[in-house]
């Protein structure tokens, strides 16, 4: 990191552009939203700076800037789009004792001046190191959709409570408040009655979190998608950012558990095929403890909660313990390979039907109907099927499937290490055994990707041994 962000006090301090046109107005314009008092030098204003000069908001000399006129100034802006005056006007400013910046030059600026998301008081500056400003205005439109307008008013008001609030007992209890309010009651208040309804709520608030009802905690399930951060849903989120305590499954990538708090307890409560693993017995009696203490739970499953993740039993348990419970769905990993390959699940006159099977069952391999998957146009999105491969080849061509069926392999679907291979029915097993897959898969029965980019075609063996 070539520059350190900090935010500077400027309400009453001089900030000085050398430079009166357009070059100048879109810093101007920025310094205008503080406390400033600005001041600028040059020759043939542009008609922004005219009116601003007329309007009162900034003092205006027409004439370049000279020694003297720097002096007491915070910051000195060249911004001529002449390189020449540029570096004469900065040269006086740090003569003076300014911080200096020549807009647009780097290497000749002593500090720079970020993309910024202004919900004053709440303000996010976005930098770069002057390397990729398209990059930076793209973060901060995105930063801005996730900051809505209501969050600077808000902030303005909770500052006014904050004397309050430190009243509550104990620092979780202080945090949930605060999320209740920003997450929920705040914005809603303000939509409904404005401003003057705010502080009501904030009251409400406080009396709720200073006199709590006896709480068992709570759980959320949450479906985290196939790996990609990127993919989690804007509740998946929040649900994380907010837990106190984490509990997850070993195929949440860890880009995702850096999302959750840096307070929370986070443990890993994963199974592995044919490897140690957690008892489902001790993960329900783990969610369960916790959620008895007062936590806020969230219990993270890899792809979506609802399938083949096992969720029946853990909300079994939280039913018997009276616990309350809710669930975020997540993308499941055959939408996230399907469509990373360019493939629809369902297509009309191709299959009318999409089957989701599991590759190994409480009791071994998975029994399946198999005459009705061996039928021709028949589609499957087999989970859990990498060590079942040839049990599964072998009981489809077994009931008539036809051996040239394709199948599709996608492993880490979605992540940056995802890798596809091309085979059918027949060389199935022994592609599989020489593509050396370890990740987790998933197969599709029947499908074939749009996009080749990438793709290893069957027959791999064949392949590996021909380059031997």
């Amino acid at each position: 990191m070539q520059t350190y962000p900090l935010f500077i006090k400027l309400a009453g301090q001089r900030v000085v552009f050398s430079g009166a046109g357009e070059h100048a107005a879109a810093k101007i314009k920025l310094l205008l939203k503080t406390e400033a008092s600005i001041a600028v030098y040059g020759e043939n204003p542009c008609a922004a700076v005219r009116h601003w000069f007329a309007n009162g908001a900034l003092s205006f000399t027409n004439r370049p800037i000279s020694f003297g006129d720097t002096l007491g100034a915070r910051l000195v802006y060249g911004a001529n789009d002449d390189p020449d005056e540029d570096a004469r006007a900065v040269a006086i400013g740090k003569a003076e004792g300014a911080l200096t910046n020549i807009v647009d030059n780097l290497e000749a600026s002593e500090f720079l001046t970020p993309a910024i998301v202004d919900r004053d008081p709440v303000v996010v500056a976005i930098g770069t190191e002057g390397t990729a400003p398209v990059l930076a205005r793209k973060i901060k439109a995105q930063v801005e959709e996730l900051l809505p307008i209501s969050t600077g008013p808000l902030a303005r008001i909770a500052n006014t409570f904050r004397t309050k609030a430190a009243t509550l007992k104990g620092p979780r209890t202080r945090r949930a408040f605060w999320a209740r309010f920003f997450n929920e009651a705040g914005p809603k208040a303000l939509a409904e009655g404005g401003e003057e309804a705010v502080i009501p709520a904030l009251d409400k608030l406080y009396d709720e979190a200073a006199h709590p009802a006896p709480s068992a905690g709570s759980v959320v399930l949450v479906g985290t998608g196939p790996g990609d951060p990127e993919l989690l849903t804007l509740k998946a989120r929040r649900t994380l950012h907010e837990a106190d305590v984490v509990l997850h499954d070993r195929l949440v990538s860890p880009e995702i558990l850096e999302l959750a708090r840096r307070e929370a307890t986070v443990i890993e409560v994963g199974k592995k095929g044919y490897g140690p693993s957690w008892k489902q017995d001790d993960i329900n009696d783990l969610i369960v403890t916790h959620a008895r203490k007062g936590a806020k739970v969230a219990r993270l499953k890899s792809g979506d909660a609802s399938i083949y993740g096992r969720l029946d039993e853990e909300l079994d348990a939280l039913d018997a313990a009276g616990i309350d419970w809710s669930i975020v769905p997540g993308i499941t990993t055959a939408s996230a390979a399907a469509a990373s390959i360019g493939t629809s699940l369902t297509r009309r006159g191709r299959n009318s039907q999409l089957r989701f099977l599991t590759g190994r069952d409480v009791d071994g391999f998975a029994e399946h109907d198999w005459k009705s998957l061996a039928r021709t146009g028949e589609t499957a999105a087999i989970y859990m099927g990498l060590r079942a491969a040839t049990f599964l080849a072998g009981r489809l061509l077994m009931h008539g499937a036809d051996a040239a069926t394709p199948v599709t392999l996608v492993e880490n679907a979605s992540r940056i290490d995802q890798r596809v291979v091309l085979t059918n029915l027949n060389d199935l097993p022994d592609d599989l055994k020489a593509s050396a897959m370890t990740g987790p898969a998933i197969i599709f029965l029947g499908l074939t990707p749009r996009k080749l980019a990438g793709v290893e075609i069957a027959p791999i063996a064949q392949k590996l041994e021909a380059t031997a």
